[in-house]
């Protein structure tokens, strides 16, 4: 089964999901009592979007709290390829609807340097995605956004995949440029990654 044929049915899976606000909130109170969420000091959250583990929730929680939250942004980088901007986030006000309607800081505060974040500086990510397996493998919506930022983070950087159970295919088509998860995590379990049995 190709790529394609993955996304198609993870996608029908995932919109298909019921009760999809108490869940969602299930997986991130996994998330967030794992000892290395509770370690991190800088985290990367995502925003959610369409039918995605819901994620604002939680993630306005933790801007209560003394870790410095950080949100993606959809950009371009100096060589015009499209890559993540990193926004540190201190008040959910800031953000606005963004490419498909994704909510992000408004794009004439991108270059804040305040509040521009380096990927070597997160401690942890949250990364969403269409599908996974229990090994740790990830399947994006193909633009590659996650798989060049995850790239450049810290080789102790932890990778955090999340997703309703029902996304979570047998073996997931990893190429190359492909980024192993060190650890998913769903409503069910917490499933450890390949990326973290390779350290």
């Amino acid at each position: 089964m190709d790529k394609q044929q993955q996304r198609q049915i993870a996608y029908a899976a995932r919109n298909a999901q019921t009760n999809k606000d108490a869940i969602s909130a299930d997986i991130f109170l996994h998330v967030m009592s794992q000892a290395g969420y509770q370690q991190a000091k800088t985290v990367l959250w995502y925003v959610h979007c369409r039918s995605e583990v819901r994620s604002l929730p939680a993630l306005q929680q933790q801007l209560n709290t003394d870790k410095r939250i950080v949100v993606p942004y959809c950009t371009l980088d100096a060589a015009g390829e499209k890559c993540l901007g990193l926004w540190r986030l201190l008040s959910w006000d800031e953000l606005q609807p963004g490419m498909w309607n994704i909510f992000e800081p408004p794009p004439e505060r991108w270059q804040e340097a305040d509040r521009q974040i380096n990927p070597q500086e997160l401690d942890l990510v949250i990364v969403p995605g269409v599908a996974f397996d229990t090994q740790g493998g990830r399947l994006g919506n193909g633009a590659g956004y996650y798989d060049r930022l995850l790239q450049q983070v810290r080789p102790d950087t932890l990778l955090v995949g999340v997703c309703y159970e029902s996304q979570l295919l047998p073996d997931i088509s990893m190429q190359s440029h492909d980024v192993t998860m060190d650890v998913v995590i769903t409503e069910w379990a917490v499933y450890p990654g390949q990326r973290q049995a390779q350290r």
